[in-house]
């Protein structure tokens, strides 16, 4: 199947797939995302610092890193649903490594495996994502996926702090396992092949489309963009939840709430943003998103004891940001690889993505200290060091737009010569 759809409508197939790989981000998401909010109860239940914390997060961005350069070289050389189960499946084993975890040993070790797998599911549907629409009405598509981030801040993860008050901080990961395998069986039974990429591969062997692809000059600016888009998200977020139990004053019992606000108004922002991006300029809308985040991250960074209805405002504006960032730039980047690489690229950027995560992450977690009653100190100086990466990060998205604009200036003059843009590419 190829992108062809340049229309304001999806066939029922496509409706179809995008409803399934925004499922499919949300369980791999929510995986992730569980980690932060559960962060206070880990501390005091494993007696683990934040350096310790942060190591836990970061093994599964060290191990997805990992895993993503391996599978490049292989991702544009298979069937994409063949590759997606496999690694579902991956992903789903780790999930369950982590639910039956009984010490922070064994807990690292199941993050490393969950890590392995679920860190390709992101390029993977970004691939699909590709080959089955076309640049113009990316867009909203990145839009719909997105409202996984929402829907795991409105359901997931206040179901999964509420079952780790009841029954436990392993049980969240037991939950994902079951709803994973009902997604893999529909996955299996009824999603399409995505061969169109196979007819368009020249490279004979998996390791000369590594490098042929790693080496490619356009291609490394979008994965030095991708560097400091991962930085200016991953220095915060692992460690906001005991932030604000600590240090702004909500009751842990009441995180589940934030999030839940904070995600159903992701639930209309995050397709609202996809829209926008499609009409007024993915750009425009990226720029938008930066100067937002630059706004909220000192007021965010510096608060004390704080009303919960303000800390919840904060919060939705905060995530406003993220989406006005996350979604246009994705749907950008997904323009920048041809046809026969968009596997390994999206492999290749998946990992950076991953790896700069989880060293931003050991930066946070070495910058911040733990005072004796819970309280994290030099939270606010992690802030700045995350507006500078916001910054950058819009810098390297000038470049990434602007080579954009030139390829569908030369699509304009000469059509015949670009067959990747009469398949919906550009």
């Amino acid at each position: 199947m190829t992108a062809t759809n340049h229309t304001k409508t999806f066939t029922r197939y496509q409706a179809f797939m995008i409803a399934m790989l925004a499922i499919i981000q949300f369980t791999v998401i929510l995986d992730f995302m569980v980690m932060a909010p559960l962060g206070a109860n880990l501390m005091r239940v494993m007696k683990i610092t934040p350096s310790q914390f942060s190591f836990v997060v970061s093994a599964y961005a060290f191990s997805a890193g990992i895993s993503g350069i391996c599978a490049a070289g292989f991702a544009d050389r298979f069937d994409r649903k063949k590759m997606l189960l496999f690694f579902y499946t991956g992903f789903v084993v780790g999930t369950f490594l982590c639910g039956i975890a009984p010490n922070y040993s064994f807990l690292l070790l199941a993050r490393i495996v969950t890590g392995l797998f679920g860190g390709v599911m992101g390029s993977i549907s970004m691939a699909i994502i590709a080959d089955l629409f076309s640049l113009q009405v990316r867009g909203r598509v990145m839009g719909f996926v997105q409202t996984s981030f929402a829907v795991s801040q409105v359901a997931g993860i206040p179901l999964g702090l509420f079952l780790a008050s009841r029954y436990g901080w392993h049980s969240p990961f037991l939950l994902i396992v079951g709803f994973c395998v009902v997604v893999g069986i529909i996955l299996f039974r009824w999603m399409k092949p995505v061969t169109s990429h196979l007819a368009v591969q020249h490279d004979r062997n998996a390791f000369a489309h590594l490098a042929h692809t790693a080496s490619n000059k356009k291609y490394q600016l979008a994965f030095l963009t991708t560097v400091f888009m991962s930085a200016g998200g991953f220095m915060i977020m692992p460690f906001s939840s005991a932030f604000m139990v600590h240090n702004v004053g909500i009751p842990e019992d009441k995180l589940m709430l934030i999030f839940f606000v904070t995600g159903l108004a992701g639930l209309a922002i995050g397709p609202l943003v996809g829209k926008w991006s499609d009409a007024v300029g993915k750009y425009k809308t990226f720029l938008f998103g930066t100067s937002l985040g630059l706004i909220m991250m000192p007021i965010f960074t510096n608060l004390t004891i704080t009303p919960m209805w303000i800390v919840m405002v904060i919060n939705v504006i905060t995530f406003v940001s993220i989406s006005s960032r996350m979604i246009p730039s994705q749907a950008l980047i997904s323009g920048i690889p041809d046809m026969s690489d968009r596997g390994a690229f999206m492999s290749i950027n998946s990992s950076i993505q991953q790896m700069g995560g989880g060293i931003a992450t050991i930066i946070g977690g070495s910058i911040i200290t733990e005072l004796p009653n819970g309280a994290l100190q030099h939270f606010n100086i992690v802030g700045i060091c995350t507006m500078v990466a916001l910054v950058t990060c819009a810098v390297c998205m000038y470049f990434v737009n602007r080579f954009i604009n030139a390829r569908k200036a030369a699509a304009v003059a000469a059509p015949a010569q670009e067959p990747a843009v009469a398949m919906g590419h550009e």
